[in-house]
């Protein structure tokens, strides 16, 4: 029960935060606009949508068997973490007030998923532009979980709270319900890298890309990015290393899967010119619009 109700809580605090970035981002006149044609939106965005849902289907599909293949190679790594950085996580818990442990922990617990969900929203509510951006963010999603995926298969790994006595489980010893979701979604060795990490980062820089036709989006979604990143840390559930090698891949996801994107629409339309929902929309507010 105590699953459910979590579970609930945080679906519909994630659907309210949606919306309310949505409205904030796009404005009630295109979400008016939205209304009309989402049909055709929907099937422009159907085949990079059911890609990347066919690559999280293969993946919870593969699990048992990842987990058995992750085993038998027993390459574990959490030794070559504290080796690399130490007591680093240890000193930034000290260091961060405890009055933020419950900001930090809504940023890890909701921020995330609100980063995950709304900024696909936001980009399919707009303008062909925006569906453009979608596009990509979609892409980078299928990278950060492809490279994420085979990482966690090869490497065995522990977060510090796990390895280290002066480090603590923040969230959990606080929050002990959230740690039911959190095992049901992913094992306790997914740490090298942060999928938290690189997914938000992700985010962040495809909406840095898109800060021009999307200002409030780029400045909240690099605000809870942020917080995230953070917040792995100070929760005490990554290393720094698994933060930094994590970010590295959302940025290098992001910038891949603006150029896989960009391949793919020159080959639809001939090798022409580049159509109007490609960057150039971002440099004038009113083009590719609906």
């Amino acid at each position: 029960m105590a699953l459910l109700r979590v579970t609930a809580l945080t679906g519909l605090s994630v659907a309210v935060g949606t919306a309310v970035t949505a409205l904030l981002c796009v404005g009630p006149r295109q979400l008016s606009r939205a209304t009309n044609d989402l049909g055709c939106r929907a099937r422009e965005v159907a085949p990079y949508l059911a890609a990347a849902l066919g690559l999280l289907a293969v993946k919870q599909l593969t699990q048992g068997y990842r987990i058995r293949l992750s085993r038998a190679l027993d390459w574990r790594i959490t030794g070559e973490l504290y080796a690399i950085e130490g007591e680093f996580v240890a000193a930034l818990q000290r260091a961060t007030p405890d009055a933020t442990l419950e900001p930090f922990s809504v940023a890890y617990m909701l921020g995330f998923a609100v980063l995950l969900v709304a900024g696909p929203t936001v980009y399919f509510l707009a303008g062909a532009g925006g569906r453009r951006r979608l596009k990509e963010l979609l892409v980078a999603y299928m990278l950060n979980y492809a490279v994420g995926t085979l990482c966690y298969t090869l490497f065995i790994g522990y977060g510090p709270r796990k390895y280290l006595d002066s480090v603590d489980g923040l969230m959990y010893q606080f929050y002990p319900e959230t740690q039911e979701l959190t095992a049901a979604v992913a094992s306790n060795t997914n740490v090298f890298p942060s999928l938290h990490a690189s997914l938000s980062v992700a985010v962040a820089a495809v909406a840095w890309r898109s800060r021009r036709r999307f200002p409030r989006w780029a400045g909240i979604s690099g605000t809870l990015a942020a917080a995230v990143v953070y917040s792995t840390m100070f929760l005490g559930i990554h290393w720094a290393t698994d933060v930094v090698v994590g970010a590295v891949l959302g940025a290098g996801s992001a910038t891949v899967g603006a150029r896989i994107v960009t391949r793919v629409e020159r080959q639809s339309t001939g090798g022409g010119p580049e159509p109007l929902d490609g960057p150039s929309a971002d440099r004038n507010p009113k083009a590719g619009d609906d």
